[in-house]
């Protein structure tokens, strides 16, 4: 079995991009599976605790910041005719990014998950020590100038788990984003910085950028629809749609309830009585047996036009299907009989 060491930015970056959920549901099936494990230290729980909440605004964000400034140039600059049909457009992507934006909150959930069932790694006073003599050498990831305790902590950790898989003929990995630390500054990024050279044997341990290339590198029949899933974006309905829907579920209720009306008036049991009868009826009589003539005309009439939006409606969506467009499926109105 492969035991992995991911790197907290390779979390955060799968996790505020939605189009990477299905490469997060293959790693934890894989994971279930049994055919991969994680190796969790402490620095990564923590790091992914405190920063989880800003990659899911900050993905919200993003999107809501290039929606409102295409929105205020259309709202300037566009021609009326144009600017009309434009905004009604912008209102459907609207909708889509709040929807975009709930798939982040998912992505969490399932690496959290990983994260709490993967082999946990405390930061031991060993690895401490030798992150203390690391930033004094200014070997990497302190080759840079910035604070790098927890790149070099989880480093330290990975040189444990690397010499103890060595020892033992057990193959593990270690993956991560942060190219500027931990890849070779002068050569293939894909390939680990001099200073950490010496823990990626070939073997037994490797030096991976990319999640998603570790994972078909290992499980290429298992992942060949990750590629092509990758590429795929589940669409969420426009808003059009979602609004046209609810207007004809609206109207087929409607017409549903005035069905059984109408056949309670033709068996008798409610009676369509003149204004004039219903005014100089007993109270007790004026109950929902019981249907003002002008009233019920109107209803008639609503009905029949009930009808013919409900016709035009399924019209169009046949039309829409016709030329290949998605169209949400209702059920044919029908009587309350």
């Amino acid at each position: 079995m492969l035991r992995i060491l991911v790197d907290t930015c390779v979390w955060l970056d799968l996790a505020k991009d939605y189009r990477q959920q299905s490469l997060i549901l293959a790693a934890k099936e894989l994971f279930d599976g049994r055919q991969i494990d994680f190796f969790v230290p402490d620095v990564v729980k923590t790091e992914f605790a405190r920063n989880k909440a800003r990659v899911a605004e900050d993905a919200r964000r993003s999107l809501q910041a290039h929606f409102r400034l295409v929105r205020e140039a259309v709202d300037r600059f566009a021609e009326d005719d144009y600017k009309k049909e434009t905004l009604h457009s912008l209102n459907e992507v609207d909708q889509r990014i709040a929807m975009k934006g709930e798939a982040v909150n998912d992505s969490i959930e399932w690496i959290e998950g990983l994260l709490t069932h993967g082999l946990s790694k405390a930061t031991t006073k060993a690895i401490k020590q030798r992150v203390t003599e690391r930033a004094i050498a200014g070997l990497a990831p302190y080759h840079c100038s910035k604070n790098s305790v927890g790149d070099a902590i989880l480093i330290e950790t990975y040189a444990d788990l690397a010499r103890t898989a060595t020892a033992k003929g057990q193959r593990v990995a270690f993956v991560s984003h942060n190219t500027r630390d931990f890849s070779d500054p002068d050569g293939d990024q894909r390939d680990p910085h001099p200073d950490i050279a010496s823990l990626f044997d070939g073997p037994h341990s490797t030096y991976w950028t990319s999640l998603s290339d570790l994972l078909k590198s290992e499980h290429a029949d298992y992942l060949e629809f990750v590629d092509e899933e990758l590429s795929w974006t589940d669409e969420p309905r426009r808003l059009s749609e979602i609004l046209e829907t609810a207007r004809l579920l609206e109207r087929q209720v409607w017409y549903n309830r005035h069905w059984n009306l109408r056949v309670q008036v033709e068996r008798g049991d409610t009676k369509v009585v003149t204004k004039s009868e219903w005014e100089t009826a007993e109270p007790h009589s004026r109950n929902s047996r019981v249907i003002v003539d002008s009233i019920w005309k109107g209803a008639l009439e609503a009905a029949r036009k009930t009808e013919e939006e409900v016709a035009w409606i399924t019209l169009a969506r046949r039309l829409r299907v016709g030329n290949g467009q998605r169209q949400a499926v209702s059920a044919p109105m029908g009587h309350g009989r």
